[in-house]
């Protein structure tokens, strides 16, 4: 336990130099990197024992967040990213027909699902990633108009993420009594759950109020929305969890990783992230559309 609380901290010193870096192109790099090492871990599970496929992923996986640096940017570099946005569907085809060559250089240890898993992860983790990268921006939006607007929205992600997930262990610990899927993860409960999701829910209309009074300018975020959206990120947040505790299950691993020593690895820490952070931004686009038609 001692070990996972000191982890913890370097997590948490880490997340507040994230943040600090949130306007800057460091943000991104940074994000980046979070999405080399995670998709590393994957492939490392999933035995991927082609080298020049692994590698030609690892690159590919960089890309994502890097073009999503923003306007911060300026000269050839900002024509170089926004060409690669503009031409992403066309260059991840030639990632693909390139993965599926390089296949051939080990033919005897390589199968299709290698190749098809390194894609996958290659491509559906950065973007992933890249998602705190529009939630930052959330204020080009019709329906947004704030910086601060996006600060909350990407510290509400994490609540959703990282407190339903705490809170779940610990009232599962005092109240569970009902299992939640066994054969997945035993230790969670259904009464671990339903904490998890309630107390995050106050928390984040707790972290509402706060920005509401000392940092929006316009209070356009209604608690209702926040109310129904955590309860709805909580539990997609729980499914991420389950999802990559069943991706480990299969491979027969206790943790993606070591890097974070307690915690496991970075997909470990950052799985059901991966979840929350693409559906907040979807349904805040949603919401930004629906409401520019009425």
């Amino acid at each position: 336990m001692k070990q996972r609380i000191l982890t913890g901290c370097v997590i948490a010193v880490f997340f507040v130099i994230m943040m600090l870096c949130l306007h800057t192109p460091i943000f991104a790099l940074l994000l980046a990197l979070l999405a080399v090492v995670s998709v590393y871990e994957v492939l490392k599970a999933a035995k991927i024992k082609n080298t020049p496929v692994m590698v030609l992923s690892l690159l590919v996986s960089a890309l994502a967040p890097i073009t999503y640096i923003g306007y911060e940017t300026e000269g050839l570099l900002r024509d170089l990213l926004l060409l690669f946005r503009e031409n992403a569907a066309m260059l991840y085809c030639f990632y693909i027909l390139l993965s599926l060559i390089l296949m051939l250089v080990k033919f005897q240890s390589t199968r299709f699902e290698h190749v098809a898993i390194a894609v996958f992860s290659a491509i559906a983790i950065p973007y992933a990633y890249s998602s705190l990268l529009f939630l930052r921006d959330i204020s080009t939006l019709p329906e947004y108009s704030q910086k601060s607007e996006g600060v909350f929205f990407i510290l509400f992600s994490f609540t959703c993420s990282w407190f339903t997930d705490i809170f779940a262990y610990f009232t599962g610990r005092a109240f569970g009594r009902h299992k939640l899927c066994p054969t997945i993860s035993p230790k969670k409960t259904v009464e671990g759950a339903i904490g998890g999701v309630v107390i995050t829910m106050l928390i984040n209309l707790l972290l509402l109020l706060v920005f509401r009074r000392f940092f929006f300018e316009v209070p356009v975020i209604p608690y209702w929305l926040i109310a129904i959206s955590s309860v709805v990120l909580s539990i997609i947040s729980m499914c991420g969890d389950l999802a990559a505790s069943t991706i480990k299950r299969n491979y027969g691993i206790k943790d993606f990783g070591k890097i974070l020593p307690g915690h496991g690895g970075i997909m470990d820490r950052f799985d059901s992230c991966l979840f929350v952070w693409p559906c907040l931004y979807g349904i805040l686009k949603l919401i930004s559309v629906i409401t520019e038609m009425i």
